[in-house]
């Protein structure tokens, strides 16, 4: 039986706008979860190179910004499965619900006791640009029917999607008490919570977030939350003392990325000076350098190899040259001979096209060109006006310059307006 529940990583700004996706990335293939990186595998993109090809993606189709990814969790029950069979089936479900279109990395985590897999995605379609919507009720419509199903295939047991009341399945109340259980749902509810606390600004910010996430939120005494898939309601005091709804108002206003790295602190760095007295190398005296050489001349004695790794260039860049092959092959959905004498038809007549286009472009330019002369000469005199605005008369040639300039523009950019 396998639990499926998804999140998304949010824009971090200008000056690095990816940094959630690539953390997402760095954590789920921590070779230390993954035996060595054994149960790390991608679609459409290379896993060691998996965030510059989404970057790439993103700039592709000026889609840099906004939400940069998402990240899909399959969680299954202890002892049911083996890290094998659970890669088999996150390897299956990437390809069914992402493969056409979106760039992922699937890894598995063996280090708990419940087996469970990680799948982050980017955000931006390598195919046309779009970017995945998750829509309320998708859950319910689309991933965890597609779980359920390979689940069964692999003879593991399934849940019961929300909305269906057909209670006849032979383990039906083992799965609902399961399904329901405080194991399995409170961890992930109280997770989601605190992400949610540590993003918003405020309480109507907060409930928008979990929104976002797919809960359903019940106002009353007490605030109750229900994830997609869980069939009743959980109140939120249940969570813990910190999880009240005075307690989580007063923590939004407490709590941010640097309260929660102060938690986190272990210690603090130190800087550990240690002297160390340090004696010269004897030099070594005639005999012994004579018994050394003797050494060397008869292959007792051998010189330190240089480097091989010259001989392994052309191999490199012959790889290299294959994943970029094998990449357009996939971006294109190519399968034979026949789809890639298309493709490659197709492609260059938009070739042509864009070539004309950019011919056309240079040509009106290059008819403007006083224009922009006239406009870039302003440009870099405006200084110099501010300057005289201000009440500097030692710039009042560029002043003239700059006037001379207006009238230009004034009177349709005619050369005469220049004298």
């Amino acid at each position: 039986m396998a639990i499926s529940k998804i999140l998304y990583m949010k824009d971090c700004g200008g000056h690095f706008h990816g940094r959630h996706l690539k953390s997402a990335l760095d954590y789920i293939m921590n070779p230390e979860k993954t035996q060595d990186g054994r149960l790390v595998g991608g679609i459409n993109c290379q896993p060691d190179s998996a965030f510059e090809q989404m970057k790439n993606t993103k700039r592709k189709f000026g889609k840099v910004d906004k939400r940069q990814g998402y990240h899909l969790i399959l969680s299954f029950k202890e002892e049911e499965t083996n890290p094998d069979m659970v890669y088999e089936i996150t390897r299956r479900f990437v390809e069914e619900y992402l493969g056409k279109e979106y760039e992922a990395v699937y890894c598995v985590h063996d280090n708990t006791d419940h087996v469970h897999s990680h799948i982050v995605f980017n955000s931006v379609s390598f195919i046309d640009g779009h970017k995945y919507r998750y829509e309320k009720g998708d859950w319910a419509k689309e991933i965890q029917p597609i779980t359920n199903r390979l689940c069964e295939e692999y003879g593991l047991s399934t849940i019961e999607i929300e909305g269906d009341k057909d209670a006849s399945h032979e383990h039906y109340k083992e799965w609902n008490e399961y399904r329901d259980g405080k194991f399995v749902w409170t961890d992930m509810i109280a997770r989601d919570v605190d992400s949610c606390i540590l993003q918003a600004n405020d309480y109507d910010g907060f409930l928008e977030l979990l929104n976002e996430k797919g809960y359903e939120i019940k106002k009353g005494k007490y605030l109750a939350l229900k994830p997609p898939g869980m069939n009743r309601f959980k109140r939120c005091k249940t969570l813990g003392e910190n999880y009240s709804e005075e307690r989580i108002r007063s923590r939004i206003q407490e709590e941010d990325i640097q309260f929660y790295q102060e938690q986190k602190k272990e210690f603090e760095p130190q800087l550990v000076k240690c002297y160390v007295k340090r004696y010269r190398r004897a030099k070594m005296p005639g005999l012994q350098k004579r018994y050394y050489a003797k050494l060397y001349r008869i292959g007792k004695l051998k010189k330190r190899p240089y480097s091989q790794a010259w001989k392994y260039k052309n191999d490199i860049k012959k790889m290299q040259k294959l994943q970029q092959q094998y990449l357009f092959l996939v971006r294109h959905d190519i399968h034979n001979v026949v789809d890639l004498a298309l493709t490659v038809e197709n492609l260059t007549d938009k070739k042509k096209s864009a070539s004309k286009d950019k011919s056309r472009v240079y040509r009106s330019k290059e008819k403007c060109k006083t224009i922009f002369e006239v406009a870039d000469a302003m440009q870099e005199l405006k200084p110099a006006e501010s300057c005289f605005q201000n009440g500097d008369a030692f710039f009042a040639d560029e002043q003239k310059a700059v006037g001379r300039g207006r009238i230009f523009f004034r009177r349709g950019g005619t050369t005469s307006a220049l004298l």
